[in-house]
């Protein structure tokens, strides 16, 4: 019996196919962008001062680059840096003094190849690469850490950004940062779903409050998520939620009526 041997197919990198950008490997698709990567890393340690955080810590905030490009503050086109060749920079701030910048390709108005991408706390860097034309900006550029697409904190609800608020002054410092919490934005849908504890209590003004409570042994941590709930319907929409270690601070959400699961109805949004 003859035997035949195939080889592996490998899945090609598919940037931009429309224009040609189908790579085998990725050798080949970051050959293709050599030259706008040099041009790029060139400008960037030319303008980068004593001071910034250096380059061999950069891989500690390689965290936020799925965020920035999917939750940017700012988005300019750039059409001078790369010639011919449109660039898109996504710029976002995660804490007062700290910026995530990223030079890239788009295909159908989503990044498809990062250039480049950096952390800085270089305010005038970051205007550095204010240039071209804004296409997009944040109308709430102060929106909070901990919001998350899909609740009332997202979208600058002032009860929601009340509570969060209070929630924060309660937190103890060694707690979770919350620059960190949107590491743990998977918890929320699970402790909607499966919550081991429901409270139900209202608040000073006429609001009911309902918080889901879940214990996470393996990641050492609580997942808190926060509702306010429609009487008539008796459904729930999400405020904001948050991933906590401090047992104090849940019990904070512990008062009020005890509900069962089966009692609420979830709403995934304000």
């Amino acid at each position: 019996m003859s035997r035949t041997s195939r080889k592996k197919q490998i899945e090609p990198i598919i940037i931009d196919e429309e224009h040609g950008l189908v790579f085998e490997s990725e050798h080949d698709l970051y050959s293709h962008f050599e030259k706008e990567i040099s041009v790029l890393e060139k400008e960037f340690f030319s303008l980068r001062k004593n001071g910034d955080i250096e380059e061999n810590e950069f891989k500690t905030y390689d965290r936020h680059l799925e965020r920035l490009l999917d939750d940017p503050d700012e988005v300019w086109e750039d059409t001078d840096t790369l010639g011919d060749q449109r660039m898109f920079i996504y710029i976002r701030r995660f804490e007062e003094d700290l910026f995530h910048v990223a030079a890239c390709y788009l295909t159908e108005n989503t990044p498809s190849f990062v250039y480049l991408h950096f952390p800085t706390t270089d305010q005038k860097l970051v205007e550095r690469y204010r240039r071209g034309q804004i296409v997009f900006q944040r109308t709430n550029a102060d929106m909070p850490m901990g919001a998350i697409d899909g609740d009332a904190l997202h979208e600058g609800d002032e009860l929601a950004s009340g509570l969060y608020k209070a929630m924060l002054l309660l937190r103890s410092d060694k707690d979770i940062s919350e620059d960190d919490f949107q590491s743990y934005s998977d918890f929320r849908e699970h402790t909607l779903e499966d919550a081991d504890e429901i409270w139900r209590s209202g608040d000073s003004v006429g609001n009911t409050l309902v918080s889901f409570i879940k214990e996470y042994p393996d990641d050492d941590v609580y997942y808190v998520v926060v509702t306010v709930e429609d009487a008539p319907s008796n459904s729930h929409a999400l405020l904001f939620s948050f991933p906590t270690k401090d047992k104090s601070l849940v019990d904070r959400y512990r008062h009020g009526e005890n509900l069962q699961a089966e009692e609420v109805v979830q709403e995934s949004s304000h």
